[in-house]
């Protein structure tokens, strides 16, 4: 059972609200909304539901677990080898942008809280570069919080993220959100396992569909959203 202090720290550093700047991004949902493909909850459910279990489970959490276990064990070489996978599998400007703002801007609040030594640090900080999946997992592991409580929390908070962008952008009411994100609750904790339970060779990042929205949204007239 997690422990009261690895909860609170949890709840912390999984949050939206973390000051990383992770409400100015969708990851491609307003390029799916400006071309009509969600339009209402079912759609954002559908396309919430696919992008978890098509991306993140498969790609993402699963690096973000090999990432935690990386830092745990203070293997600095696995950690910098799975950094350069994170980042080199963001194949348009935008999604690249995301993962190393959002990890820089991480990066910079481990060291300014103090939460991890200079061995971490060091680590996280080997390359100019920082993914945001390695600061996650450099906090999870300074901090000593279960692995699979923090994969849970990192997959709520995307999901989370997503619903935000629907109730803003649908638009949908507050109440519908919040039934949209209580029905992804089995597909988090399946996209959980996945992430888990997937080998070496299983992972995969394999999603033109979501690469080329992507890419229109990069040239997109009207945009509230960086990717």
């Amino acid at each position: 059972m997690i422990a009261a202090t690895q909860l609170l720290h949890l709840l912390q550093f999984a949050s939206p609200s973390l000051p990383i700047g992770a409400y100015s991004y969708s990851q491609g949902l307003e390029a799916a909304l400006e071309h009509g493909i969600v339009n209402d909850a079912p759609t954002a459910h559908a396309w919430i539901a696919r992008h978890l279990h098509e991306v993140v489970a498969r790609w993402e959490a699963p690096l973000c677990w090999r990432l935690m276990q990386a830092f745990t064990q203070r293997d600095a070489q696995l950690v910098a080898e799975l950094s350069e996978r994170a980042i080199a599998s963001r194949d348009t400007a935008e999604f690249r942008a995301e993962t190393v703002q959002m990890g820089y801007s991480l990066a910079r609040l481990i060291g300014e809280l103090g939460i991890a030594d200079e061995g971490a640090l060091a680590m996280l900080q080997a390359d100019s570069e920082v993914p945001l999946a390695a600061a996650y997992a450099c906090a999870v592991a300074a901090l000593g919080i279960p692995h699979e409580e923090a994969l849970l929390a990192m997959l709520f908070s995307w999901a989370e993220n997503q619903v935000l962008v629907c109730v803003k952008s649908v638009p949908l009411g507050q109440v519908a959100g919040q039934r949209l994100l209580l029905s992804l609750r089995p597909e988090i904790e399946a996209a959980a396992l996945c992430a888990q339970s997937l080998a070496e060779h299983e992972l995969s990042n394999w999603t033109p569909a979501l690469s080329v929205l992507s890419m229109r949204h990069e040239v997109q007239y009207s945009r509230v959203y960086r990717s």
